[in-house]
């Protein structure tokens, strides 16, 4: 086993998943399930790939894949030879039903939806990236820290149907503290996007940490890192808001393999919970 993999063994705290098919091909790291992140390790050399999109593999064998909030129950994985077919855990979300909300308040009006194309745009070039950071996946296969501390007010996953019309469903977590909170990296990475204003999401940063894995921070209040910057664990990038269609101050945190929003909380420890009052 190389360093690399020792290391990320060592600091991760995912739960090792058996895998179902009679000859495993390989032993796979994180969460098998909607929404999970998993990696594991081939030969040096060999070509990988899930439901016939070709992962990237690092020079000591290390790849990853992510599965979205709708995965299919059943995927397969193909290491060099070895065909392996994977149980993909389901999940069940918060669905709430809301009647009478103002059309305008559902539909963004006509005069901004050219801004809307555009800051799309602006998300997915910079999602696009495939920056090969060994240095930087491993940081991040090895463990991530909660970039605010603070009530859990949204999970990812999560929908709303407006007046039978079924809105986005929420990518994220949401950590409801107060406008000017700091926010800190929660692994390496570096920015991709930096923009103060966005429609929908105000101020957002786009952290990229590797092999297409990001990070994305919404809401912000202020933005205090810029395109091109290399940030480390714990490094500050930006202070908490409630900025683009937000209803109050929060940080919305999503995170993102290629096409797939995966949830950044499979990637945390549980939120530490606040110390209690003295003399209670």
């Amino acid at each position: 086993m190389t360093n690399t993999l020792k290391t990320l063994l060592a600091g991760a705290a995912m739960v090792c998943l058996p895998l179902n098919a009679a000859a495993a091909c390989i032993e796979l790291q994180g969460q098998l399930q909607q929404g999970g992140l998993v990696w594991g390790q081939a030969a040096a050399g060999s070509t990988v790939s899930l439901d016939g999109q070709t992962l990237d593999v690092l020079a000591d064998g290390t790849f990853l894949a992510g599965f979205g909030r709708n995965a299919a129950r059943a995927a397969e994985l193909v290491v060099g030879d070895c065909r392996q077919n994977l149980a993909v855990a389901s999940r069940e979300y918060n669905i709430q039903r809301v009647e009478g909300v103002p059309q305008q308040t559902v539909t963004p009006p006509p005069e901004v939806l050219e801004r809307i194309a555009r800051e799309r745009e602006l998300v997915s070039a910079a999602k696009a990236r495939r920056l090969a950071r060994p240095d930087l996946l491993a940081d991040a296969l090895a463990g991530f820290s909660w970039p605010v501390q603070g009530r859990i007010s949204g999970v990812y996953g999560s929908q709303r149907v407006y007046n039978g019309t079924p809105g986005n469903p929420h990518y994220g977590v949401d950590v409801a503290v107060p406008t000017g909170t700091i926010v800190r990296a929660p692994t390496a990475g570096v920015v991709t996007l930096a923009e103060p204003d966005l429609f929908y999401s105000g101020g957002t940063i786009i952290l990229d940490h590797g092999y297409r894995l990001s990070s994305s921070f919404l809401h912000l209040s202020k933005v205090r890192v810029a395109v091109g910057d290399e940030v480390q664990a714990g490094d500050i990038i930006g202070e908490v808001g409630a900025t683009g269609r937000a209803t109050g101050p929060h940080l919305d945190w999503r995170m993102a393999w290629r096409n797939e929003r995966v949830d950044p909380q499979f990637l945390v420890p549980p939120m530490p919970q606040p110390a209690a009052a003295h003399g209670s």
